[in-house]
């Protein structure tokens, strides 16, 4: 199982980037959530049990919508809360 917080910066808000991120997850069985933080950045929380469709997001996300100067991953524990993947609140 891999459990991750992704924090994407550069130019993603404003351009798609949540709902790109959303498609992406969703269509790999990808569980989390996604927001744009008040600093400019979107944060995802995400969680999935194959390394290699973790990498294909990570990958996609990289050439999403905007521009992307840098992702940074965290591992975190597992959430068995994280069942589907949504857009949550700003925060």
């Amino acid at each position: 199982m891999i459990a991750a917080r992704v924090v994407v910066r550069g130019r993603v808000q404003g351009v798609g980037f949540r709902n790109f991120a959303l498609h992406e997850a969703s269509n790999r069985g990808i569980g989390g959530e996604v927001w744009n933080r008040r600093d400019g950045a979107v944060e995802l929380m995400v969680q999935v049990e194959e390394r290699q469709v973790f990498d294909e997001l990570i990958d996609r996300l990289r050439a999403g919508p905007g521009r992307v100067d840098d992702i940074q991953i965290q591992s975190v524990p597992p959430d068995p809360a994280l069942v589907g993947f949504v857009v949550g609140v700003d925060r």
